[in-house]
């Protein structure tokens, strides 16, 4: 079961955190996994990794919130089965603290970085004769997060993207879903509790763990699991839907 053999996977932020953990189990379930990054060295050492333990992979350097940039690209790989829109940076502020250069930046990697891959993308899966696609959403496009506007809105804007590819594309043979994760233990959110609450470390980790009522941030691979799920055959009758994976955030929350 969740063969994805003889399938290719492209994946955006596939170099750390969710995306690098998505890289490594479809790589493993047999993808062919395109790995776009920003950072080239962490593309370069998910690549490494991956192919260490037998698998198949490539780097490819590109800011995703460059249309044509992402095009050529896209159309220099050919055959794309499935697309894991994943690359995303965050903001801490509410509206009256967030710049309009700040908000801009969130929405052109947030949310055009996501519509240049799925413009890029979709011709390629039409000839294909089918796809799938995965958006990296939030729990924060379901419920409402202290000083989150700008990240807030960008993901607010991924659920409601999903639906339209959804709807547009079903009779393509092509779906779309996405997925909400609340706080996830990567190197970000340890790089982020170090730059703002140094010498509170293990306090202020402590806290946003138990912020889910499971008690625990969630796992990059509890993550992969569910987006390996999304994207195999035996999810075949599933579109247009988004899936929380938040430990009970949103539901136990209220």
């Amino acid at each position: 079961m969740f063969s994805l053999k003889n399938k290719s996977a492209v994946i955006t932020g596939g170099g750390s955190g969710i995306g690098k953990a998505i890289s490594l189990l479809f790589a493993q379930q047999g993808a062919k996994v395109h790995i776009v990054e920003l950072n080239a060295e962490a593309a370069a050492a998910t690549v490494n990794e991956i192919t260490a333990a037998g698998g198949s992979a490539l780097a490819h350097t590109c800011d995703v919130s460059k249309q044509q940039n992402v095009v050529d690209l896209f159309n220099s790989i050919g055959v794309i089965n499935i697309l894991i829109n994943n690359a995303g940076i965050a903001h801490i502020g509410n509206v009256e603290t967030t710049g309009q250069d700040d908000f801009d930046k969130v929405m052109n990697v947030n949310v055009r970085g996501a519509y240049n891959c799925l413009f890029a993308a979709m011709p390629l899966m039409k000839a294909n004769k089918g796809g799938v696609i995965l958006n990296t959403a939030s729990i924060a496009a379901s419920v409402g997060l202290a000083d989150r506007f700008a990240y807030s809105t960008s993901k607010g804007a991924i659920h409601a993207m999903t639906l339209s590819i959804a709807r547009d594309y079903v009779h393509d043979n092509i779906r779309c879903n996405c997925i909400s994760p609340a706080r996830i233990h990567t190197p970000f959110v340890d790089g982020f509790i170090a730059n703002n609450y140094a010498g509170r470390e293990a306090e202020i980790f402590e806290k946003l763990s138990k912020s889910q009522p499971i008690g625990r941030m969630g796992k990059p691979d509890e993550v992969a699991s569910l987006a390996l799920y999304l994207c195999s055959d035996e999810a075949g009758f599933v579109t247009g839907s988004d899936y929380p994976i938040d430990g009970g955030f949103i539901t136990l929350n209220n």
